[in-house]
């Protein structure tokens, strides 16, 4: 029995309606110890910040290392990185402004989630199957067969996501505002591999 297999690739965008933001916090003191007190000090003015309605704080990491100016030590270094998940994309702007103003070592995002994809992998998975199918009619065809049934489907990858993902940057206060940080569209592609039977 001739067999024909192809691969099928579906799209489809949904406006984003959450973020993700990364930020990190960085102070030196001549020991460990001074070091994360002093950083202790310098995320104490944003806690409230991360409480705010819409933020959840998914991560929190700390990293403490000495630090060296060529071969003479010089203290020590403490790093915080927190990674926030925004559930209101209309308090993006707002916390961004915030967490600027704070100074702090790194600021990336908003990176553009969807809090529910079932409906966008669904849609990319039916143009994926129909793709795959399309494909397979064409060769069909062109041996002169006709498409028998489906027998065989396999999803070789996880759905992927693409998006814009803009860091936020400001020279002075008032900046990330005139950025213009709204929701962009979030793309899943699916693929998958179909197997079919060639009628004669």
């Amino acid at each position: 029995m001739a067999e024909v297999v192809t691969r099928g690739t579906g799209e489809h965008e949904q406006l984003a309606d959450r973020a993700v933001v990364r930020v990190s916090f960085a102070a030196r003191g001549a020991d460990r110890a001074a070091a994360v007190a002093a950083l202790g000090s310098r995320v104490e003015p944003v806690e409230a910040v991360f409480a705010g309605d819409g933020v959840e704080v998914r991560s929190r990491r700390v990293d403490v290392h000495t630090a060296w100016e060529r071969t003479r030590r010089v203290g020590c270094t403490a790093q915080l990185s927190v990674v926030l998940r925004l559930t209101r994309v209309d308090v993006v702007e707002g916390l961004l402004q915030s967490l600027v103003t704070a100074e702090p070592e790194s600021l990336s995002g908003p990176h553009w989630e969807l809090t529910d994809d079932s409906g966008a992998v669904a849609v990319a998975q039916q143009r994926a199957v129909a793709d795959a199918r399309r494909r397979a009619e064409g060769y069909a065809a062109a041996l002169g067969a006709r498409l028998g049934p489906l027998q065989r489907l396999s999803e070789p990858e996880q759905p992927h996501y693409g998006g814009v993902a803009l860091a936020a940057r400001s020279a002075e206060p008032g900046g990330v505002v005139e950025l213009g940080l709204e929701p962009t569209p979030v793309t899943v592609t699916v693929t998958c591999t179909t197997v079919w039977t060639l009628l004669d």
